[in-house]
């Protein structure tokens, strides 16, 4: 329920679709937090290892991008994940550890890719942050039409990362076909 609707699900919600009585949750999970404690502890410590590894990558801008194209489809797989990384639950004891030890890793790829040349000079890691919300809103807004289309927009997004300019291959993920854009354009706002 979480990945599906975000932390918004609530515990009687996730009662009924585990199947169980809201008092078996409630017995085990008091508060909403400590279920989102049990379930989100070992995500987040993927996304730790994820972004380490990038951040390490030989190629600087190589582990930049598979960080930014993996952190993304990680978050538009579970929307409780990114409730987790991009809200106040974040900042909780059980979390705050890892969010410690992510951050520097993140901005160590950054600063990587700036010093290799790959990555304009002006870039943050907030910018970085922005551009995944950006993302994961395109693939809210295109998931019934095209569910991939998000690529095409983290493509011109790097695009317009690089140090060096937009690639001259062209873009990989074709653009959505107006049929497809007014589709995606008659769904209720704030529903996928």
């Amino acid at each position: 329920m979480f990945a599906r609707r975000g932390l918004d699900a609530g515990l009687d919600e996730i009662a009924r679709h585990a199947g169980v009585g809201t008092g078996t949750i409630y017995r085990r999970f008091p508060e909403k937090i400590l279920l989102i404690e049990a379930l989100f502890e070992d995500r987040i410590d993927q996304l730790v290892a994820l972004v380490e590894s990038g951040a390490t990558h030989p190629d600087p801008w190589v582990g930049l991008i598979g960080v930014i194209e993996s952190l993304t489809q990680m978050q538009i797989e579970d929307r409780g994940l990114k409730d987790v990384i991009f809200s106040e639950v974040g900042h909780k004891d059980a979390f705050r550890d890892r969010r410690e030890r992510l951050v520097p890793l993140m901005e160590k790829a950054v600063e990587r890719a700036k010093e290799a040349g790959a990555l304009r000079p002006d870039v943050t890691l907030t910018d970085l942050a922005a551009v995944q919300v950006m993302l994961t809103k395109a693939a809210e807004f295109t998931a019934t039409t095209r569910p991939e289309a998000w690529r095409r927009y983290l493509q011109i997004m790097l695009d317009g990362l690089r140090a060096d300019g937009p690639s001259a291959d062209g873009l990989t993920f074709p653009a959505l076909t107006l049929p497809e854009f007014e589709l995606a354009c008659s769904r209720p706002v704030g529903r996928v």
